[in-house]
């Protein structure tokens, strides 16, 4: 089984291809979503609300719908703090911006906006509301936020996050009650949002400036050795891709006086800089060697180089000795690092992992004596454990991680695609190899895993469907060769349910589960044998997941 790749993919989009700014933005304003239609209601996936104006999934009218919401969320649940407000480099995100901002400040929320109307990483938000929190005077109200992203999605797309007091992504009770509230709006044609002009909405009292990228850059050098990288003279590549970070490396670099080039700081809503994607789509996405495909042709020319996608929450790292590292692997090799490199962290720090990630840090859990936690897609359910210092490490396949500052007290409750980065320099210029090296050695020690990910298009009623699998719809007792062991619906960290199945052998995996975010479905396997069995593995799972669907059709 294998995805079909377009044949343009890695290359630059034809101009004609490119989104047109200004119409996708006129359709932001005029074209009104139908609430009876499923497709354009609010509907928060793993990490929010997105869809396109073209669409009518992401419309002024879904804006102000969700920002009422919170508004009636946080009236609801005396959250009265205040609420720091970032958006990305997305074509939609600034009119989403002024849009909320319209409804916040007719709601009298005290908003702290970006100083200078930067743009603002997801994890500089979720700094914030921590140090917020945890410094402010018990008096005072706390303090939650709002990000305009989709975070990698294609350009013509728009997306709404909301973090909570606790800094992380809104857990699923809080995302249900802001999309009930929101589409009940929608469909009373938005009676009862309260809203001003967007003049009046800047000036008001209640809107304050926040230089969210000053205290972010400060505040990086007690979760990374800035010293050792200085001092190791490592050279630095980054590519912002075009993102909401574009400004913050520079100022990291200075401040800390590292050897940092940013190979590209172009600011383009249509993203025409970027390759395409497998599908022949523009995204962001680092982990992506067809989007990768500029800073990956500049691998020789320093020591390390990374990228982070819009929102800069995900990451992607490229290692001289063996280029653009898949994301499990280098999840592998951080874990391994900051367990043996953070002697300040309790010994009871536990590592998080989906059930989606490679079993390699299932392995490595057991050499490092740590507790493993591994649970559903969706970093919310980590929060808890970062917060409280009883996870050190969190990551996702998908190219999202946080961990804590040095001294083992909480950073972000978010991906943090800066840090997480930035750490790639710290262990080149601590141990002596890049982490191509330092994985080659681990898997060399604990087993070499060959793993895949296989996106297909599919409709909401499939996604529905598949979501629904459990283990009676699993017929067969074999998976490449091997006895299956376990069947899981549920995630063995907190026994939540996975919205798909995983079936697992000594030897080999494979899950499958509807996006979140797209309307594709995705079948992830791993095989520590080699490619031929992972291959082998690919094509039964596809045809354990079609059989399982067409048993409920039956049904």
């Amino acid at each position: 089984m294998t995805t079909s790749i377009h044949p343009l993919a890695g290359k630059l989009a034809p101009l004609s291809s490119l989104i047109n700014v200004s119409k996708l933005v006129t359709a932001y304003f005029t074209l009104k979503p139908d609430p009876s239609v499923l497709e354009q209601r609010v509907k928060f996936g793993t990490s929010g609300h997105r869809g396109s104006a073209y669409d009518s999934t992401f419309n002024e009218a879904h804006v102000l719908a969700i920002t009422q919401a919170i508004c009636d969320f946080r009236s609801l649940n005396d959250i009265n703090g205040p609420l720091f407000l970032g958006m990305d480099t997305h074509a939609l995100s600034e009119p989403a911006c002024a849009s909320a901002m319209e409804v916040l400040a007719a709601n009298r929320v005290e908003v702290m906006l970006a100083s200078n109307d930067e743009y603002t990483p997801t994890p500089a938000i979720s700094l914030a509301i921590l140090s917020y929190n945890k410094r402010r005077d018990h008096l005072t109200g706390l303090a939650d936020g709002i990000v305009l992203t989709p975070s990698h999605n294609p350009p013509r797309d728009g997306g709404f996050k909301y973090n909570p007091t606790n800094g992380g992504p809104a857990n699923q009770q809080i995302t249900e009650w802001i999309e009930n509230a929101a589409n009940q709006y929608l469909e009373n044609d938005l009676a009862g949002v309260r809203r001003i002009t967007s003049s009046k909405a800047m000036q008001a009292k209640t809107t304050h400036r926040y230089n969210f990228m000053d205290f972010y850059v400060d505040e990086i050098g007690s979760v990374i050795n800035m010293n050792a990288i200085r001092d190791g003279q490592i050279r630095i590549g980054v590519d912002p891709l075009g993102g909401a970070g574009v400004h913050y490396w520079s100022a990291i670099a200075d401040r800390y006086q590292l050897d940092l080039t940013v190979v590209n700081n172009v600011i383009d809503p249509s993203f025409a800089f970027m390759p395409l994607d497998w599908d022949g789509q523009i995204r962001m996405d680092p982990s992506s060697k067809y989007a990768m495909q500029g800073l990956i042709s500049m691998q020789d020319k320093f020591d390390i180089a990374f990228a982070c996608d819009t929102d800069h929450d995900r990451h992607g790292i490229v290692s001289r000795s063996a280029g653009l590292l898949p994301p499990n692997h280098y999840l592998a090799v951080a874990i391994d690092y900051l367990f043996t490199h953070r002697p300040q962290w309790a010994g009871s720090a536990g590592i998080g992992k989906t059930v989606v990630s490679t079993q390699l840090i299932d392995r490595l859990a057991k050499k490092l004596e740590r507790g493993l936690y591994e649970v559903p897609v969706g970093f919310k359910w980590f929060v808890d454990g970062l917060q409280s210092g009883a996870l050190g490490f969190c990551g996702e396949e998908s190219a999202g991680a946080s961990f804590l500052r040095i001294d083992g007290s909480v950073w972000t409750t978010e991906k943090d695609g800066i840090s997480t980065a930035l750490l790639a320099a710290e262990m080149t210029a601590k141990t002596g190899y890049d982490p191509g090296v330092l994985y080659r050695k681990l898997a060399n020690e604990l087993g070499e895993p060959f793993f895949e990910r296989v996106d297909a298009p599919a409709t909401r009623q499939q996604k529905r469907k598949l979501a629904a699998l459990s283990e009676k719809q699993i017929s067969v007792g074999d998976l490449g060769g091997d006895k299956i062991e376990q069947i899981l619906t549920r995630a063995p960290g907190n026994n939540n349910a996975i919205g798909g199945i995983k079936v697992v052998t000594a030897n080999a995996w494979f899950a499958a589960r509807p996006s979140g975010t797209e309307d594709t479905y995705k079948i992830y396997a791993e095989s520590f044998i080699g490619e031929a069995h992972l291959q082998q593995v690919l094509h039964e799972a596809q045809n354990v997941v079609d059989n399982a669907i067409l048993s409920l059709e039956e049904g």
